[in-house]
């Protein structure tokens, strides 16, 4: 196993993203239609939060991704900035991957921006890490 590979190399670098002038709706739509768990915010190239399937299910009073019904009146009623996370961990391009791991193992994140000079450039989750050590045995 190669004890400093980047995170570079296991990144998703084409990512959806949402900005502040998104609804809550239009987050729902992308997680559903993509099936993803997790979309930066965004301010043009810059990382301003993040906003996750695990935040709407909290606001929805469990929002069912797999077509049932939620109590979704709630979403135009509250706006992105109200539910992303805004103090977020992030790694850089030549982070090693095992500081990803580090920083899965010791926190409840589940996704981390790839960040350069405040540009997001791609995240790394759970899945990411998981693949990679399985591409080593």
């Amino acid at each position: 196993m190669k004890k400093r590979e980047p995170v570079s190399r296991i990144m998703t670098e084409s990512l959806f993203s949402v900005n502040t002038n998104n609804g809550i709706d239009d987050v729902v739509k992308i997680l559903k239609e993509h099936n993803i768990r997790h979309i930066p915010v965004v301010s043009g190239n810059k990382l301003i939060g993040m906003i996750s399937k695990s935040d709407i299910e909290r606001i929805s009073f469990v929002t069912d991704f797999t077509g049932g019904s939620a109590n979704t009146s709630v979403y135009s009623q509250l706006s992105i900035e109200q539910v992303m996370t805004k103090q977020l961990e992030t790694l850089r391009p030549d982070d090693p991957i095992k500081e990803a791991a580090e920083l899965f193992a010791k926190a409840q994140y589940h996704a981390l921006p790839v960040v350069e000079n405040g540009n997001l450039l791609g995240l790394v989750t759970t899945t990411d890490i998981i693949n990679y050590l399985l591409d080593q045995y």
